[in-house]
């Protein structure tokens, strides 16, 4: 299965997902201004886009790179598991 395609079907074809929205569908242990910071400081590598050049500003996530991330998520916890259990 394709994850962007999932992800449309979810998000009903959005192309940018707010950063609101990724947080509480995908992170909901953190608040979404730690989430802010943790994208910012890199340990959670995903990119944020701000739908204008303003500080105050929209931000979201394109939904290529949420696809990638998940991606990537899965295949650690293969690796992870291939470790595991041969």
């Amino acid at each position: 299965m394709n994850t962007t395609f999932l992800l449309m079907a979810k998000y009903d074809g959005l192309p940018i997902i707010p950063a609101q929205q990724v947080c509480e569908d995908f992170f909901p242990h953190l608040t979404l201004p730690k989430f802010l910071r943790k994208v910012s400081e890199g340990q959670i590598p995903l990119q944020l886009v701000r739908i204008e050049n303003s500080q105050k500003s929209a931000r979201g996530v394109h939904i290529q790179d949420l696809a990638a991330y998940i991606d990537d998520r899965r295949k650690a916890a293969h690796r992870e598991y291939k470790q595991m259990y041969g």
